[in-house]
C-alpha cells in the first residue's frame, strides 16, 4: 500500500469509533511480538498539560545522549507527528511497512480502532528503532486507554485533572481522577501536577492501594522563582537553578515540574537526570500549537486550549498580555468541537477580549459558528463570522492594528487546518 492509502485505511478505522478496552490492544499486541514488552518507558496522562509535559520529558533525555521514542496525540498537519524518535517523524515508508504487518494478524476476530492501531505502530517503531526509552502520551483516559497495556513504566505523571470527555470519564472531578489514575501500577513512581482536593484524595488512594510512591507539585518537588528571580527546580534528590522554559505561559512552568519530577522518579531504572541536558532541554524544547506564536504586527499565537480549564490558564495568559501592551487589543479566532462545553471556555475569556472572529474545522464534529454564537448571549462586543478558518484569520487581521494580539483558540483540529494552510500542504485526514 502506499502511505496515501495507508493513511486513508487509518482514517476508515474511525468507524470503529473511540472504544476503551485493553483486550483488542493485548491481542493485536501479542499477534505482532509484544514489541512494547522490551522498552522501557514513561507514561504521561492527565487532562491538560500532558503533551508538553512528555515532550519536555523527551527533550531533556535527548539532550542527555539517548535515543528517545515520543508518542502524542492529536497531530496538527502530518500523521507522523505523533511517532517521533529522537524529534523525527516516523517516515512513511515505516508507516506503510509496519501498517502491513499489523494488518496481516487482525483476521476476523480483531477489529482494532484507529487510536489502537496507532498506538501499536508506535510500538513496533519504537521496538526496531531501539530506543533507550519511550515516552507515552495517554490519549483519552488511562484505565482503559490503550497506552494502558505498558505494566511496568519506569515512573507515570498526571499533570491536571479537569472537566472534559465527561462522557467516557465521568461527571465529577473524583471519578475523572479515578480513570485516569488507573495509569498507576504498583510500586512504580507517580508525579502529580497542580489538582484540587477532590481528585488528589483519588490519587492519593490508588497510589496508596498499589504502593506506588506519590510525588505531588507543591510537596515532593516544585519549580518556582527564587529571592533572585531565577527559576529552580527543587526535588526529592535534585535542585536545578537557573532553569528557563522554551514554552510560553506560567503555566508550562508546572508542565516542566512535573517532566523533571517524572525523570528524577525514573532515575531507579538507570536512566540518570544530567542537569545540564535538563536546562538544554527545557530551554530549547518546541511544542507547537501552544501559546505557539506565529506571526508578529500584529503577533498571531496558536493555543490549542478546548476545556474550561485550559481557557482559565489562556485567559491569565492573555491578561498578562494586556497589562504588559496595554494599547493592544486582543483578538480571539474561536472554533471548537460540537461536544465541547462552549459557554464554559468562553466565559473566562470574555472579560480581556476586544472582539470574536467566529470559525470552524473541516471537520462534521466541528460545532458551527451558529452555535459557538449561542454561547455569546451576554457578550456585548463585536462578533464576525465566517466558516473557514483561513478566512477567519485573514479578517482578524483586516481588523487588527500592527501592536494588537491575534489569539486562534479552541480546538487543536481548528489549529491544523491553520498551520496547514501556512505551511501550504493538504491536512492529513486523521486528526482525532
Amino acid at each position: 500500500m502506499s502511505y496515501a492509502s495507508v493513511i486513508e485505511y487509518l482514517y476508515g478505522l474511525q468507524k470503529h469509533g473511540i472504544k476503551l478496552g485493553l483486550e483488542t490492544m493485548r491481542l493485536l499486541l501479542n499477534r505482532v511480538g509484544n514489541p512494547h514488552a522490551s522498552l522501557r518507558m514513561l507514561h504521561v496522562g492527565g487532562t491538560n498539560g500532558k503533551g508538553s509535559t512528555a515532550s519536555m520529558a523527551a527533550a531533556v533525555l535527548h539532550c542527555a545522549g539517548r535515543r528517545v521514542g515520543l508518542y502524542t496525540s492529536p497531530h496538527l498537519v502530518d500523521f507522523r507527528e505523533r511517532i517521533r524518535v529522537n524529534g523525527q517523524m516516523i517516515p512513511e515508508d515505516r508507516v506503510e511497512a509496519l501498517l502491513a504487518r499489523l494488518r496481516a494478524v487482525l483476521a476476523d476476530d480483531l477489529h482494532p480502532t484507529f487510536f489502537e492501531m496507532t498506538t501499536a505502530l508506535a510500538f513496533l517503531h519504537f521496538a526496531e528503532s531501539a530506543v533507550d526509552i519511550a515516552v507515552l502520551e495517554v490519549g483519552l483516559g488511562g484505565r482503559f486507554d490503550a497506552t494502558n497495556v505498558v505494566e511496568q513504566p519506569l515512573a507515570c505523571a498526571i499533570t491536571t485533572i479537569g472537566m472534559d470527555h465527561q462522557e467516557y470519564l465521568g461527571h465529577t472531578e473524583a471519578a475523572i481522577a479515578f480513570e485516569k489514575g488507573g495509569i498507576i501500577k504498583p510500586r512504580v513512581p507517580v508525579v502529580v501536577g497542580r489538582i484540587g482536593p477532590n481528585a488528589e484524595q483519588v490519587l492519593a488512594h490508588i497510589a496508596k492501594e498499589r504502593v506506588a510512591p506519590l510525588w505531588r507539585l507543591g510537596r515532593e518537588f516544585s519549580l518556582e522563582r527564587d529571592r533572585t528571580g531565577r527559576l529552580v527546580y527543587r526535588g526529592a534528590t535534585h535542585v536545578i537553578e537557573d532553569v528557563e522554559c522554551g514554552l510560553a505561559g506560567c503555566h508550562q512552568w508546572d508542565n516542566a515540574a512535573c517532566g523533571l519530577a517524572l525523570l528524577e522518579a525514573a532515575e531507579q531504572g538507570g536512566i540518570p537526570m544530567d542537569r545540564e541536558a535538563a536546562l538544554e532541554g527545557l530551554r530549547t524544547v518546541a511544542w507547537e500549537g501552544r501559546l505557539e506564536t506565529v506571526d508578529e504586527e500584529p503577533k498571531v499565537i496558536l493555543d490549542g486550549a478546548h476545556n474550561p480549564a485550559a481557557a482559565d490558564v489562556l485567559a491569565r495568559y492573555l491578561t498578562d498580555y494586556a497589562v504588559q501592551h496595554p494599547a493592544s487589543r486582543i483578538i480571539l479566532v474561536w472554533g471548537m468541537m460540537r461536544d465541547k462545553d462552549h459557554r464554559g471556555f468562553i466565559t473566562p475569556l470574555l472579560p480581556v477580549i476586544s472582539e470574536i472572529v467566529l470559525t470552524q474545522a473541516a471537520l462534521s464534529r466541528s460545532a458551527t459558528v451558529h452555535e459557538l454564537r449561542a454561547a455569546l448571549d451576554e457578550w456585548s462586543g463585536p462578533v464576525l463570522e465566517t466558516t473557514l478558518p483561513t478566512d477567519a484569520v485573514t479578517l482578524a487581521r483586516s481588523r487588527a492594528k500592527s501592536h494588537d494580539l491575534i489569539c486562534i483558540a479552541g480546538s487543536l483540529m481548528l489549529l491544523g487546518d491553520i498551520k496547514a494552510a501556512m505551511r501550504g500542504c493538504d491536512l492529513s485526514p486523521v486528526r482525532g
